[in-house]
């Protein structure tokens, strides 16, 4: 008995989106090995978290393709890119994967929605917050580097965005989630 509950169209989507993400932790880790190796210790662990972050993304995805009974399909991940050349670039490098990665979910959840798979478009509402929160947080960040002088930054301030990234919670605060009596 037939027990696969994706279609093709979206069975490959969701193993090539499986693949993004761990292109997304291999991004992260190269980014997070930077760092460390230019000593901003802060910055690399707050890649490093987000390296593991992006590789339990994978496994979500593969569980749940796992579970629609469809087929996992493991494809060679690849390179994370060129190294950045600052703190400024390395955190723009990520805002545009971040918003790339944005891009492939929304077109989950289009196709998911075109085939009326509503199980599939329903687990995709979770990775859209979840990119919202990546967003935003990178938007933050690159605020914050922007304010310390961005490519100019002198040595104090990066020493501050350091020491702060070493401490700045992994999640962001949503727009959505805001209320008057929670500003």
């Amino acid at each position: 008995m037939e027990t696969n509950r994706l279609s093709n169209t979206l069975a490959k989507a969701l193993n090539d989106q499986m693949t993004n993400e761990a292109l997304n932790a291999q991004i992260y880790l190269a980014y997070a090995s930077w760092a460390s190796e230019k000593g901003y210790d802060g910055i690399a662990n707050f890649l490093f978290r987000h390296a593991g972050e992006e590789r339990n993304h994978m496994m979500k995805i593969l569980e749940y393709i796992l579970k629609r009974g469809a087929k996992v399909v493991v494809t060679a991940i690849p390179a994370p890119g060129a190294e950045p050349v600052s703190v400024n670039d390395c955190f723009e490098k990520i805002f545009k994967s971040e918003v790339q990665n944005t891009a492939s979910i929304y077109s989950i959840v289009n196709m998911s929605m075109a085939e009326k798979d509503w199980a599939t478009w329903n687990f995709m509402q979770w990775f859209v917050k979840e990119q919202t929160e990546e967003e935003t947080l990178a938007i933050d960040l690159l605020s914050k580097i922007k304010i310390a002088g961005g490519e100019n930054a002198n040595d104090d301030a990066l020493y501050t965005l350091d020491k702060d990234l070493e401490k700045t919670p992994d999640d962001a605060r949503l727009a959505q989630d805001v209320t008057a009596a929670n500003p």
